[in-house]
């Protein structure tokens, strides 16, 4: 399917009791550039999730979001500081036999006492976090995926109309062609009539300058060409292979635009000349979508 750069997925899960929550992002981009985003307790997996990604597209600027709640985990354990605490009790009740200092000491002044209580974290299962989330991931990306092609069946749908009307500009300037050299030839002898006053106009010297404007402006060979263009297109669009359909489409556009710039220098006929500025209209139509796509 072809698939334009622009998307959105979203996608939950668990690892345990690790609640995880994926976002993915994407706007154009003439490569593929992907930021992962994610807590650093679990940095270790991005490069898998990088992956991931690099698998299921090829162009954009891809910002994927990852959040991980750990409130129902019970990875967590308060360990009492027994020596440090010990210690303490210790020097408290030197304080009060050797210098006559007062008072008693309740657990809530023991508890404000620094290192008294060692946080631990249980250690996390890398291997097993990475499998999980990468599920997840994989399920934001069947998400994504199916928006851009969605938005990329809409964009090949509106190239295909443009390419329409710029087929039928093609057909309107391969008819003009010949009935400019027939213009030139009748304004030419028109001319030639005013000037010389009644005098005998040499025919052979009009049709030797009308063969030399008709060789000077044929657009034969351009006209084959945009046809041969305009098919490559419609092949590319029907083929539904969504991998660098925008990066070749971009090419044929150049050369489609080469061929339009060729006609319109060739041609002194102002009919001419306005098909191609049409024609020239309807190509930057359909490069300004083309950039949409992957």
């Amino acid at each position: 399917m072809i698939r334009s750069m622009t998307g959105y997925g979203a996608a939950k899960g668990s690892s345990g009791k690790l609640e995880i929550s994926v976002e993915i992002k994407s706007v154009n981009n003439r490569y593929l550039d992907c930021t992962v985003k994610l807590p650093r307790l679990y940095s270790f997996a991005e490069e898998k999730i990088k992956a991931l990604v690099q698998s299921a597209a090829a162009r954009g600027k891809i910002d994927v979001y990852i959040s991980v709640d750990s409130s129902k985990a019970d990875d967590v354990s308060i360990r009492l500081n027994t020596p440090l605490l010990s210690a303490y009790a210790e020097a408290f009740g030197r304080m009060k036999e050797e210098f006559g200092i007062s008072g008693e000491m309740s657990i809530s002044d023991y508890s404000r006492l620094s290192d008294l209580f060692i946080i631990e974290k249980k250690e996390i299962d890398n291997e097993l976090f990475t499998r999980d989330l990468a599920a997840v991931v994989s399920d934001a990306l069947s998400s994504f995926n199916a928006m851009r092609e969605k938005e990329g069946e809409k964009l090949a749908l509106d190239i295909a109309v443009k390419l329409g009307e710029i087929d039928r500009l093609r057909r309107l300037i391969a008819a003009r062609s010949p009935l400019a050299v027939a213009d030139y030839r009748e304004k030419l002898l028109n001319r030639m009539h005013e000037a010389l006053s009644g005098i005998a106009v040499d025919e052979a010297r009009i049709l030797a300058e009308a063969a030399i404007f008709a060789d000077r402006t044929a657009v034969d060979e351009e006209l084959v060409r945009l046809e041969s263009h305009i098919s490559q297109i419609r092949e590319l669009l029907k083929s539904g292979n969504g991998a660098g359909v925008g990066r070749k489409l971009d090419f044929i556009l150049q050369e489609l635009n080469r061929e339009a710039n060729t006609i319109g220098s060739k041609s002194g006929d102002l009919e001419m000349t306005r098909l191609v500025v049409d024609l020239k209209s309807e190509i930057e139509k359909i490069r300004e979508q083309a950039q949409n796509l992957e």
